[in-house]
């Protein structure tokens, strides 16, 4: 798995998309789609949902179950995928169901879809190279960890659920980051 092979599949918008230095990469956030599979993923990402620049969210990296990664968004450019962070950080995307289709029903908050060991493979083999190509890269977070923000569950709007539980519990932080030169945030 040393011989990562990464996919070009450019969003529409890609160019649209603010341009930064490699130099200016200092956090990697780790998601997961929430999203039954790659396709409905791509969909997601190719949804403007921004007028006036023409752009939407997404992540620079797409993992799927069988380790495949797709690149939809270059590193030198800043994609929408962790509010307040999107302009120093990379945004790598786990295909994974997570809360998939009731994300803010009170009743249904459990993420029960496990990593693959070719997802979590492919991830480290990237982080590696993410990490020996951006100088500054040095921290790691899940979105979890930087979007705690609590929001009205769809089912009764007197409870509060997170917006983002992901990467979630399943996530294994110990394997990702064993021997990797990168801090937890």
């Amino acid at each position: 798995m040393s011989e990562l092979a990464i996919e070009p599949w450019p969003l529409s918008y890609v160019d649209r998309l603010e341009t930064r230095t490699r130099e200016a990469v200092t956090l990697v956030v780790i998601h997961c789609t929430e999203l039954p599979d790659l396709a409905t993923a791509r969909e997601y990402g190719e949804r403007i949902l921004y007028a006036e620049s023409g752009t939407g969210n997404s992540g620079h990296y797409y993992v799927d179950r069988d380790g495949r990664i797709h690149e939809f968004v270059p590193p030198t450019r800043v994609a929408h995928h962790t509010r307040g962070y999107n302009p120093q950080s990379i945004g790598i995307e786990l295909v994974n169901r997570g809360r998939f289709p009731d994300w803010l029903d009170s009743r249904q908050q459990q993420m029960s879809e496990p990593y693959t060991a070719a997802q979590i493979a492919a991830l480290r083999v990237l982080l590696s190279r993410l990490r020996a190509q951006l100088p500054n890269l040095r921290t790691i977070a899940g979105h979890e960890d930087l979007d705690t923000t609590e929001v009205a569950a769809s089912d009764d709007a007197s409870l509060l659920v997170r917006r983002k539980r992901d990467p979630g519990p399943l996530f294994p932080w110990p394997q990702v980051l064993q021997g990797l030169p990168l801090e937890r945030r």
